[in-house]
């Protein structure tokens, strides 16, 4: 499944460069293997007990090539949670909607489609969502750096929600970035209830994106006619 064609990437915080043994083409190959490696480890283990070792077996390098390409556990972490935000995981925004309807059914759509996107990924992911949530409750630094990270996609919905707000096609009292946060948290949090803590499955993806493309709608009072 991939994110609809729509979506525009706000600029992210951080980078993704390649670490500085993953230059070549064989480099960059082995810090891959790691990173989907550190995945599996993680979403079997959590994240305090999953060790190295565990992670160079399964990604079947030599667990002293894993200093090559990061400096301990906590940043092949952050690989793996950035590469969660590249296959979609990152908060929900609206900016990829909000310049290209002038229409009400087009914009509905294409949120429900955003929305559909969006939690088919999180149900493929639910067991690293885990680990992100159990992460976050533990540690400052990480909490403060997925705050920080989603810093661009919630001001993308803020300027988003504007737009709609200038056309008319938004509640012009609501605060644009207090709407985006809750927006993006009814979305997020929805789908953590349903896919990881009730341990739902795929089955419950479609009712689940109508009923928050629904409540997105009436919460920024877009008028359906």
């Amino acid at each position: 499944m991939t994110r609809p064609t729509t979506t525009r990437r706000p600029a992210a915080r951080g980078s993704s460069a390649p670490a500085p043994g993953a230059k070549t083409a064989r480099g960059l190959a082995t810090q891959a293997a790691l990173v989907r490696a550190a995945q599996k480890v993680f979403e079997r283990d959590g994240f305090l007990d999953a060790r190295i070792a565990d992670i160079t077996a399964t990604a079947r390098t030599a667990t002293g090539s894993f200093y090559t390409y990061f400096n301990g556990k906590e940043e092949i972490f952050l690989a793996v949670v950035e590469a969660l935000d590249e296959v979609g995981l990152h908060p929900p925004t609206l900016d990829y909607v909000a310049e290209r309807h002038a229409d009400v059914g087009g914009l509905v759509a294409d949120i429900t489609a955003h929305h559909r996107a969006y939690l088919e990924t999180y149900h493929r992911h639910a067991k690293m969502m885990r680990v992100v949530e159990e992460v976050t409750n533990v540690s400052d630094s990480f909490r403060r750096e997925r705050t920080a990270r989603a810093q661009p996609w919630i001001e993308a919905s803020r300027d988003a929600i504007a737009t709609l707000q200038r056309e008319g096609r938004a509640d012009p009292d609501l605060d644009p970035l207090t709407t985006a946060r809750a927006l993006s948290l009814m979305l997020s949090r929805s789908a953590y209830v349903t896919f990881v803590l009730e341990e739902e499955g795929a089955e419950a993806i479609e009712g689940l994106a109508q009923t928050l493309t629904r409540l997105w709608v009436n919460a920024l009072n877009v008028p359906l006619r």
